[in-house]
């Protein structure tokens, strides 16, 4: 038997181990230092019904459907990120005086001063390799990479003078996504999710698909919650298989069984809440709710064998595979019920030249045609289906390409090919109170530098949120004692290509 004074002191070192700096700043409060204490950190409290933005939220129901600051034009998204960073030269940059300049040594003005990926020594000009037409009644200048993309230019606005300070794809994409590009920033589509919820309580919010073999060069954090709670993060879903992994119950475990369990683990949440306020623990609470409900709605939505043949055929879609059609198809499944947030990636798009795939005159064209069907008939769908008005789809890389050849070590690389390139690509929207057949912004007479019309990530994503009702300067959550914003401390809505 243990002896009294032992028996006292595991019943302190019990009670002490509650006694954390959460606890403590709990108890605290009650004074004016804690009341200094709130000032610095700017008010926060996890019981409180409204953020700093005065957007209604009930932290124990955070997906629960929420106004924006102000009516939006859109109430979904769809963002079509081609991981690698398609060339602007052969798609929608239509150069012909690059074309004269074909073969020529590149001009030092151009290297002067400037850093690429890859580019050592004096590299060649490269002239345009695809062929260009004005397309519609815009004149949008598409090229024959794209040609059923061609057939809608009246639907799409482009920006034509998009930069970036990123020249390497996993910081670029970061900073095209999280608005840093560094780790640990909310994505794009969590910050969505989190000021308006999701319309559809049985499905997440944010839904996250990748086609082209791999995850992009950034990894899942391109997606993740950083310092929101981690319910608003994005469910990647597959096109593949079963559509969530470990969707299904294990063996010998039924759905109230199922049930049960999470009622009992919740429970246990629910006491951990009352004790110590960590919204984590509310974000865990939700999941595991999200999860159940999932395991009946998710395979329904994520099943496209049962869309009519003639969308099989308007789409490219091939049910079982993985596929970006297929992923294409999914999003609009999954705005049509009621997701905020869809974000595809299509790995890939990387253009050097060094082998046949990352040719400009090869691989692009071959990824150019994996694309052109599906992403044409996504407008036109939602537009069939009385949806293009509400759902924003925005198509793009993480950076352009040179308008000269990539070479390595001074000589030319094998195929075709163009360096990493900051200072000039395009990104299109179409949709959710965008400009039909608009164009904005200018690039030189070789596609090398904007000269008029200059944007960035951090001003797509201030579109972006205007559109969906939010000021994306007032916009923001409270961490680590100062309010966070996804652009940061820039960003411009770009009004010239609203409607």
């Amino acid at each position: 038997m243990k002896d009294h004074s032992k028996i006292i002191n595991e019943s302190l070192e019990e009670k002490n181990r509650f006694f954390t700096r959460r606890h403590f700043l709990k108890e605290a409060s009650f004074g004016f230092g804690g009341l200094a204490l709130a000032n610095l950190l700017g008010g926060c409290n996890f019981n409180d019904t409204t953020t700093s933005n005065n957007i209604l939220f009930d932290p124990a129901n955070p997906l629960l459907p929420r106004s924006p600051m102000f009516a939006g034009k859109a109430k979904s998204v769809i963002y079509l990120h081609m991981a690698g960073a398609p060339s602007q030269l052969e798609l929608f940059d239509y150069k012909p005086e690059l074309m004269k300049m074909d073969g020529q040594d590149c001009p030092q003005s151009l290297l002067e001063g400037k850093k690429f990926a890859f580019i050592r020594g004096v590299p060649k000009m490269l002239g345009p390799q695809a062929n260009f037409q004005q397309r519609g009644e815009s004149g949008a200048w598409i090229s024959d990479y794209l040609p059923h993309l061609a057939t809608i230019a009246d639907e799409i606005s482009f920006l034509k003078a998009v930069t970036t300070d990123q020249f390497n794809h996993a910081p670029a994409q970061l900073l095209m996504h999280t608005g840093s590009p560094r780790l640990g920033r909310p994505s794009m589509g969590s910050w969505v999710t989190y000021g308006l919820g999701t319309e559809n309580q049985n499905l997440p919010g944010y839904v996250v698909l990748t086609s082209g073999g791999r995850n992009p060069d950034s990894g899942k954090s391109v997606w993740g919650s950083g310092f929101l709670p981690s319910v608003y993060q994005g469910v990647q879903c597959r096109s593949e298989g079963d559509p969530v992994l470990f969707l299904n119950d294990p063996d010998g475990i039924n759905r109230d069984l199922r049930k049960a369990s999470i009622n009992t683990i919740n429970e246990i949440n629910q006491q951990q809440y009352k004790e110590f306020k960590d919204p984590e623990i509310l974000s865990r609470i939700a999941q595991y709710e999200m999860a159940y409900k999932m395991q009946i709605s998710v395979p329904g939505v994520m099943n496209i064998a049962d869309e009519p043949q003639y969308i099989h055929d308007m789409y490219g879609t091939k049910p079982g595979k993985e596929s970006f059609a297929n992923n294409v198809l999914l999003a609009r499944k999954l705005v049509e019920k009621g997701v905020r947030f869809v974000q595809l990636f299509d790995w890939g798009w990387d253009a050097h030249g060094t082998d046949a795939n990352l040719a400009i005159d090869i691989g692009h064209i071959n990824k150019c045609r994996s694309v052109d069907k599906a992403m044409t008939a996504l407008i036109l769908d939602l537009k069939q289906r009385g949806l293009l008005d509400d759902v924003l789809v925005v198509w793009g890389g993480e950076f352009g390409r040179t308008p000269m050849q990539e070479n390595r070590a001074g000589k030319a690389v094998p195929f075709k090919g163009r360096d990493h390139h900051t200072e000039a690509f395009t990104i299109w929207m179409a949709g959710g109170g965008i400009k039909k057949g608009g164009s904005y912004g200018e690039t030189d007479e070789i596609g090398y530098s904007s000269i008029s019309g200059k944007t960035n990530a951090f001003d797509i994503q201030a579109t972006i949120l205007n559109q969906l009702g939010f000021n994306h300067e007032k916009f923001t959550y409270q961490f680590q004692g100062r309010p966070f914003r996804l652009t940061d401390v820039s960003g411009r809505v770009i009004t010239e290509i609203l409607a």
